[in-house]
């Protein structure tokens, strides 16, 4: 029997195991294991004696486990496995780590006194004895296949695979052989004579080769063939869906005379900034167009990207066509109702009528709320996921806005579209993406970009707290807090986390790769708790704001603090996007080095928006020169969003500023670096749109076609969530 890509994983390694690896790694088909690559390879040959390994250097050994002992930590949460192994003249320790003391015992099952294997980690010492913490292993059944299959195997590199504790690297290399032995015909995504141009392997070569190279040399063909088919999949997938939309039949919408974006315009206290000018001239256009607009626009926090979304909103409701913004948040959505309003003033607000609707209302207000938007009779809506539902109707549906597309994928913007008949979209995003990941992942959108500021802002300075070399000026940043609040000014303190004993972690980004496993010293609670003995803030009027609280709670605290009856607030990142209070002049980030750079520049735009300079203070202990603190000094060093998107790009690498490859998640964005790759992503889309103009339904490229339908879900596209 031959597997296909599209075989179900029960039909070829049976359901147990189907299950097991649909759990950790969300792979359905036999096309998604073989595409969980090797994260590296160690050298068989670099087998080494335990007595001559080198401490700092990563090596691989064959050995006997001699003795295991599981116990609970002391001083720590958790258990650990100390397992001694031997080689016959030297001995060593691995050291593993468990979430509780039945991990632990369950690994020591596993590694039994008198089983062999092989062993590949980086060489630590401790207390004169050298050991691995959490290797990578393989063991074998008996103790004389060890020493044959050692040596029969010495040049073979060894895949090392992302792996979960329910499946580990070697595990998984053994389900993937089983599963090449018995693999089919592999259809190939690149037209033959492409191949051969570009010099690159079939597609079952490169499978074969990168999951079981003989050599080392056979790995970079196959990486390079893989890169490309990546490449050429996404690009024609994101084209495709461009090509889709553009063919869509939409009604125009144009400005009238005296409308309703003209008398908006007329009411303006202020001058539209030349970007917004530019921005606002390209979509009216678009929406003159009998196709939908589909457009992103990047602007810096605070550059007024929500006043260029709302006077589009005004153009199609000269129509009678609705508009709908959808925002990640309850707190953010409310705060653009309100905005929105006040923009309009009382003599359009009545005419479009904005109208919130979230999931967290009562289910009155949400009934009377969804009555006057499927009826038609609110033309500007506002809202959060509730947005999406099954029961939310539109009567006309002309403009779907998305605010801060990295919280929402590709499918929801769809889904809302969906509910009108081919609606423009406007996607806004105050993360700055540099210019290769937007052609990687946002290929099917026109972008617009405004990078100008409203004048009347008085600016922001960034200073970072080093609390490693000057625990002194922990005091000072909380007087310098005091010193603000006496001005009559207000204060945001931000921590990672609600409570740090209940270890609540609340962010929707996971920290950056250099702090994990590390908790945060602050949380709101403890925060709280420290200010309300101070004494210059324990008596300032201080409150609390988190994501656990009720939406009414965090919609009203909000409200006071916007009214300036909160002093100070102690939150978590749910303030970290379109919050505006003017009269905020101070942002303090307590363990700042745990959030990343784009994170940490939309938290710092959330002060300085009035008349008063903003000051940021940036709280850390991460030591000087580690990566973490790099990060947060290229912070304190800019305001350009756009320049510290590049940064980020260069400290975190692409793979976690695309939110890739996190455990559980699949991701289009396996071997593909948009960075390092950049040249080659271009030269796809070239290609790609070649292939589409001449076969726009791929009928005569079907290994194209497949490589689609079975690696690019519109999830896949949405590689920005979690930035």
């Amino acid at each position: 029997m031959s597997f296909t890509l599209e075989t179900p994983l029960a039909e070829a390694v049976g359901a147990s195991t189907a299950k097991t690896l649909e759990r950790a790694f969300g792979m359905g088909t036999v096309g998604e294991l073989l595409g969980h690559y090797p994260r590296r390879y160690a050298d068989r040959g670099e087998l080494t004696p335990i007595l001559e390994l080198p401490v700092g250097e990563t090596v691989t050994i064959v050995a006997e486990v001699l003795s295991t002992r599981p116990r609970q930590m002391r001083n720590r949460r958790g258990a650990m496995l100390e397992v001694i192994i031997g080689d016959g003249v030297g001995q060593m320790s691995l050291t593993f780590f468990a979430k509780n003391l039945g991990q632990a015992e369950w690994r020591a099952k596993e590694l039994r006194v008198g089983r062999r294997g092989i062993f590949s980690g980086k060489v630590s010492q401790f207390r004169d004895t050298v050991q691995f913490a959490h290797p990578d292993y393989q063991l074998f059944e008996d103790s004389e296949a060890a020493y044959r299959q050692a040596d029969a195997l010495q040049d073979v590199p060894i895949p090392i695979y992302p792996a979960t504790s329910a499946m580990q690297s070697w595990q998984i290399a053994k389900v993937i052989v089983a599963v090449l032995d018995q693999l089919g015909e592999v259809p190939d995504p690149l037209p033959e004579d492409l191949r051969r141009r570009e010099g690159l392997l079939t597609a079952a070569e490169a499978l074969q080769s990168i999951h079981r190279p003989h050599r080392r040399a056979d790995v970079d063909p196959a990486v390079r063939t893989l890169r490309m088919h990546e490449a050429l999949v996404l690009q024609t997938a994101l084209l495709q869906q461009r090509n889709l939309v553009r063919s869509l039949i939409a009604q125009p919408r144009p400005a009238h005379a005296g409308g309703l974006l003209e008398q908006f315009d007329a009411k303006l206290p202020y001058t539209l900034t030349a970007d917004q000018q530019r921005v606002g001239a390209e979509i009216a256009d678009d929406l003159l167009l009998e196709r939908p607009m589909n457009r992103l626009i990047q602007g810096e926090v605070g550059s007024g990207k929500t006043l260029v979304a709302l006077r589009a909103m005004l153009q199609v409701a000269e129509s009678g066509g609705q508009a709908a913004l959808i925002a990640p948040t309850e707190v953010l959505a409310a705060q653009h109702l309100r905005s929105i309003t006040k923009m309009l003033g009382p003599d359009l607000a009545p005419q479009v009528i904005p109208t919130l609707l979230t999931g967290q209302m009562s289910a009155p207000e949400r009934r009377k709320a969804a009555l006057r938007v499927a009826s038609g009779q609110s033309l500007l809506v506002i809202g959060t996921h509730a947005l999406l539902s099954e029961k939310t109707t539109f009567a006309d549906l002309a403009l779907v806005v998305v605010d801060e597309q990295h919280r929402f994928g590709v499918e929801q913007r769809e889904m809302l579209r969906a509910k009108g008949t081919a609606p423009h979209a406007i996607v806004l995003t105050a993360t700055p993406i540099p210019r290769t990941v937007a052609m990687t992942v946002f290929g099917d959108l026109d972008t617009s970009v405004i990078r100008s500021m409203p004048a009347g802002r008085a600016g922001i300075s960034t200073f970072v707290a080093p609390l490693a070399e000057h625990p002194e000026w922990f005091q000072r940043v909380w007087e310098r807090s005091a010193e603000e609040i006496a001005l009559g000014r207000q204060v945001f303190t931000v921590c990672a986390a609600i409570d740090t004993a209940e270890d609540s972690v609340e962010s929707d980004d996971a920290p950056p790769p250099d702090v994990e496993g590390k908790g945060p010293r602050w949380g709101v609670v403890q925060l709280e708790q420290l200010l309300a003995t101070h004494p210059r803030l324990g008596g300032v009027r201080r409150a609390i704001l988190h994501g656990k609280m009720p939406a009414d709670e965090k919609d009203a605290t909000m409200r006071a603090f916007a009214r300036g009856e909160i002093d100070l607030l102690v939150a978590t990142t749910v303030i970290e996007v379109g919050v505006d209070v003017p009269n905020a002049s101070t942002m303090v980030i307590m363990d700042a080095d745990r959030f990343g750079v784009s994170q940490l520049h939309q938290l710092r735009g959330r002060v300085g928006r009035g008349e008063f300079p903003g000051l940021c203070l940036l709280v850390t202990e991460a030591e000087g020169g580690s990566i973490a603190r790099e990060r947060v000094e290229a912070v304190a060093a800019t305001l350009d969003g756009f320049e510290l998107a590049e940064v980020d790009l260069e400290l975190r690498g692409e793979g976690d500023v695309l939110g890739a490859a996190q455990a559980g998640a699949k991701s289009s964005l396996r071997l593909l670096r948009v960075v390092k790759d950049a040249g080659l992503i271009a030269h796809a889309r070239d290609i790609a749109a070649d292939i589409l103009k001449d076969d726009p339904m791929l009928v005569k490229h079907p290994g194209l076609r497949v490589a689609i339908a079975g690696r690019v879900s519109e999830a896949d596209r949405a590689a920005l969530s979690k930035n």
